[in-house]
C-alpha cells in the first residue's frame, strides 16, 4: 500500500508522509536527560500525539517509557483518589509491560501485584505513588512518564491532587526514587487550568505544576522539513512538481501549522488531482493546485474550525479582540498576560510577531474574516446586498474585472456612506469593502490580508482569482506627500508579485475631495486609484 497523507489521528511513518521531526525529538530528548519535568501544550491538531508516540520510540534504547493517554480515562475513573489510583497503576503497569524488561523489574511488578489489594478504599494516591516510587528503584533504566490529553482531566480535583503528588516525588528526588521525566501533553498548560474549571470551582484554581520546565521547542514545519516531505512523495508519483516553490506557498500560508500543512497536501493528492480541470497529480501539484486546494480548505467543514469556532463562543472576550485586530487595523501590542491574548495563545489563534500581536497564520485569518463577514449582522449591511446584485457583472472571460469592482464600490459607498464622520471611515471602511469584495469572488477566488505591511493607516489585500493575482492597497488619505509614497510602495509589490497593474483604495476625509476612480502610470505599471 503507497503512503498516503493523513490528518485524523496520529501519523504513522509507514503508512503516512511525515516531515522528519528527527531534530525535534533531540530537543525533547534534552530536556529529559537533564530530568525535567515539562508541558507540551500546543492548539488543536498540532501533532502532539504524533510528537509523543515518535518520541516513545526515541527514547526507548536509553529509558523505560511509558505512555498514557487519559482520554481513555472515564469521568468515573476521577470519582475519588482510590478509583483513579487503581486505574491508573493497572494503565501504568500494561504500558511498562511494552518495554523489555529485565528481570529484577519483572520481579517488582509480580510482588505489588501479589500483595496489593487495589478495591481497598485506602489504596490511594499515596499509595500509588509509594510503589511507583519502588518500581523505579528496581529498574536498571530509567523510567520516563508521559501523559497525552492530560487537560481531558483538569476538571477533576483528583487530577489537581495527583500533580501534587508527582511535584512532591520530583522535589523529594535526591532522597527516593522517581521518574527521570514527566511529560504532560495537551492544549490548556497546566499552569492555566483555570481556564478549564467552571466558575463556581474556585478550590481548584491552585495548579501545583511550578515545578514544571519551560518547553520551547518550535513545533511548526519549516519550509525545509515541509520539502522534505514533498520530496518524498515525489519520488514514489514524479509529477514533475516544483518542490521548493510548492513547499514555500505551504509555509507562507499555514506558517507550519501541522493540520494544515497535511491537508492542503491531502486535497491535492486527492482531490485536485481528481478534477477534470486538472486530470491527474501532475497538474493539482502546481500553484495554480495549491490556490484551488486552499480555497477548498476554507470552506470545507473541518474538526480544527470546528474547534476553534466553538472556542469563539466560548470566549467572548477572545471574540472581542480578534475582531478588533482583523477590523480595526490597530496594533495591539503583545501581552501574554492579558487575559484575551493568553487564551489565543492558547488555542493558536495569534502569535508574537516582534511584539505585536499578529493572526497566527494566513489561513487561521481568512477564516476569521470568512467568519465575521458571514455573520447574519453583516449580511444585513447595504454594502452586502448591493454587492449581491452587482456580482454577475464583474467577470469577463472568466477574468475578474477588479477595476470596475472598485468604480461600483465607491459609488455605493458614497451613496449609503458619504455622510458618515471621519470615525466611520476609519473603522469600518476596510471592513466594508472586504464585505462588499466577498460574495462576488466567493467559490471561486481567495483573499488574504498581507500581514507584513499592516499598520494603522495601510491594509493590504491579495485576492486570488483563476489564477490571477490582484494587489489592493488600502489606506487613509493623509495628503499628497503621503499618498505619493503609498503609490510607490504599491509599485514595489507589484514588482514583488511580478505583475503589471495594482490598485489602491483611499478613504478621504477631506469633505471637498472628488470621489472616483483615476488610473495612472509609474515606471511601466498601471495604478487604478480609487477615492471613497
Amino acid at each position: 500500500m503507497p503512503k498516503v497523507f493523513n490528518t485524523t489521528a496520529v501519523c504513522i511513518p509507514e503508512e503516512h508522509y511525515m516531515v522528519d521531526i528527527s531534530g525535534r525529538l533531540e530537543e525533547i530528548k534534552s530536556l529529559v536527560d537533564a530530568g525535567k519535568y515539562f508541558t507540551i501544550n500546543r492548539a488543536r491538531q498540532y501533532g502532539k500525539t504524533t510528537t509523543l508516540r515518535a518520541l516513545y520510540r526515541y527514547l526507548q534504547k536509553e529509558y523505560y517509557v511509558v505512555l498514557l493517554d487519559f482520554q481513555t480515562f472515564d469521568n468515573d475513573k476521577f470519582e475519588n483518589g482510590n478509583v483513579f489510583s487503581a486505574a491508573f497503576i493497572n494503565s501504568f503497569l500494561r504500558s511498562l509491560k511494552r518495554n523489555t524488561l529485565s528481570p529484577e523489574l519483572e520481579d517488582a511488578i509480580k510482588n505489588i501485584l501479589h500483595s496489593t489489594d487495589y478495591t481497598d478504599k485506602y489504596f490511594s494516591l499515596k499509595e500509588l505513588f509509594e510503589q511507583l516510587s519502588d518500581l523505579c528503584a528496581a529498574a536498571e533504566k530509567k523510567i520516563v512518564l508521559m501523559i497525552d490529553e492530560v487537560d481531558s482531566a483538569s476538571n477533576n480535583q483528583v487530577f489537581l491532587d495527583f500533580l501534587a503528588q508527582l511535584r512532591a516525588q520530583y522535589i523529594e528526588r535526591d532522597i527516593q526514587p522517581t521518574f527521570r521525566a514527566v511529560i504532560l501533553a495537551g492544549v490548556y498548560d497546566v499552569k492555566n487550568l483555570r481556564r478549564k474549571i467552571r466558575p463556581d470551582e474556585v478550590h481548584k484554581y491552585n495548579s501545583p505544576w511550578n515545578i514544571a520546565a519551560d518547553f520551547k521547542v518550535d513545533m511548526s514545519f519549516s519550509r525545509e522539513e515541509i520539502a522534505g516531505m514533498l520530496d518524498e512523495y515525489e519520488k514514489d508519483y514524479h509529477t514533475g512538481m516544483d518542490v521548493e516553490l510548492l513547499a514555500g506557498l505551504i509555509r507562507e500560508y499555514t506558517s507550519g501549522y501541522p493540520f494544515l500543512v497535511s491537508r492542503i497536501c491531502q486535497l491535492l493528492d486527492e482531490e485536485i488531482s481528481a478534477k477534470k480541470a486538472y486530470g491527474g497529480k501532475k497538474s493539482a501539484w502546481t500553484k495554480k493546485g495549491f490556490l484551488e486546494a486552499v480555497r477548498i480548505l476554507l470552506s470545507e467543514k473541518n474538526m480544527l474550525f470546528e474547534s476553534l469556532r466553538e472556542k469563539l463562543e466560548s470566549y467572548p472576550e477572545l471574540n472581542s479582540m480578534l475582531y478588533s485586530l482583523l477590523f480595526t487595523g490597530k496594533a495591539i501590542v503583545y501581552n501574554y498576560y492579558e487575559t484575551s491574548i493568553n487564551i489565543a495563545t492558547m488555542f493558536g489563534f495569534v502569535k508574537n510577531e516582534n511584539g505585536v500581536l499578529a493572526v497566527s497564520n494566513r489561513i487561521f485569518e481568512t477564516w476569521l474574516y470568512n467568519l465575521y463577514l458571514s455573520s447574519a449582522e453583516m449580511q444585513k449591511k447595504e454594502i452586502y446586498a448591493a454587492s449581491l446584485i452587482d456580482k454577475n457583472q464583474f467577470i469577463t472571460n472568466g477574468y475578474l474585472n477588479m477595476k470596475l469592482v472598485l468604480e461600483k464600490f465607491v459609488q455605493h459607498f458614497h451613496d449609503l456612506y458619504g455622510d458618515s464622520d471621519e470615525t466611520f471611515l476609519e473603522d469600518e471602511g476596510r471592513k466594508y469593502f472586504l464585505l462588499y469584495l466577498r460574495p462576488i469572488i466567493n467559490g471561486t477566488g481567495n483573499y488574504y490580508i498581507e500581514t507584513q505591511t499592516r499598520e494603522q493607516k495601510r491594509t493590504d489585500i491579495i485576492v486570488d482569482y483563476l489564477g490571477e493575482q490582484y494587489i489592493i492597497e488600502m489606506k487613509i488619505w493623509h495628503g499628497k506627500e503621503y499618498n505619493n509614497r503609498g503609490e510607490n510602495q504599491l509599485i514595489e509589490y507589484l514588482n514583488d508579485y511580478h505583475v503589471k497593474k495594482g490598485y489602491m483604495i483611499s478613504f478621504n476625509f477631506n469633505r471637498k475631495k472628488e470621489t472616483g476612480i483615476k488610473e495612472i502610470t509609474i515606471d511601466g505599471k498601471t495604478i487604478i486609484e480609487a477615492i471613497v
